[in-house]
């Protein structure tokens, strides 16, 4: 557990294969104003996690930023069962086994949202994934929107394809395969993007890679220069 910033903390969890890489793994915690704990892709769970958890407060929503960040949510609410979970509509027709308790394409008034802003990054038939931004901290939390990996995990050659796709540190962005299809969606996804520079983050927190704690801006900018 690292505190980030004031109550904001992250957890980096074990590597999962994916796509003959190892992706490293991580979860963001917020506590909110009222208490609760907001938990964004929970990742697996142990001991030491729930000892960490407990001294923070008590977990109220699971977050489930897309479709490709669900694994862990059944062990946590068996340990969590009164948590609420929130998933994109992708998300909740792939895990139909699971109970949401709404959808984060819908827009409403968000239990968490005098803390927390939010935007779905739309534009593309591969994966949407919903954003958020702490307002106190200026932390903008994404899942795989950007993936900035260090590269020490990988091989020669994993290196090699990580650059190739765009993934590698300090030159992280959005994979290659997910950018090409925003090609007919790119006009409502700079939409999205504006937003997400309005906040003007101080530091960028993503599931895999590197933090970006300096030149935030400049950092999204180059990240983002293909959709610009």
């Amino acid at each position: 557990m690292e505190k980030l910033a004031h109550d904001i903390w992250i957890f980096n969890g074990n590597s999962v294969q994916f796509l003959g890489l190892p992706f490293s793994t991580r979860m963001t915690v917020v506590r909110l104003s009222n208490g609760e704990l907001w938990v964004h892709s929970p990742i697996e769970l142990s001991e030491a996690i729930i000892d960490q958890i407990s001294s923070l407060g008590n977990v109220r929503y699971l977050i489930a930023p897309n479709h490709l960040h669900h694994l862990f949510l059944p062990e946590w609410l068996a340990v969590y069962p009164n948590a609420k979970v929130y998933g994109t509509n992708e998300v909740i027709k792939k895990r139909n086994d699971l109970s949401f308790n709404g959808s984060l394409n819908h827009q409403q008034s968000w239990a968490w949202g005098s803390d927390i802003d939010q935007e779905l990054f739309s534009g593309s038939p591969l994966m949407e994934e919903c954003v958020f931004f702490h307002k106190a901290s200026n932390v903008l939390i994404v899942t795989d929107l950007v993936e900035n990996f260090s590269g020490s995990e990988f091989n020669c050659w994993q290196r090699a394809v990580a650059k190739g796709v765009g993934i590698l540190a300090p030159n992280g962005k959005m994979p290659l395969d997910w950018r090409l299809s925003f090609m007919f969606g790119k006009s409502d996804a700079r939409k999205h993007l504006d937003r997400l520079l309005a906040w003007k983050p101080q530091i960028l927190v993503m599931s895999h890679g590197e933090i970006v704690k300096e030149n935030t801006d400049k950092f999204l900018e180059r990240a983002f220069k293909w959709l610009i």
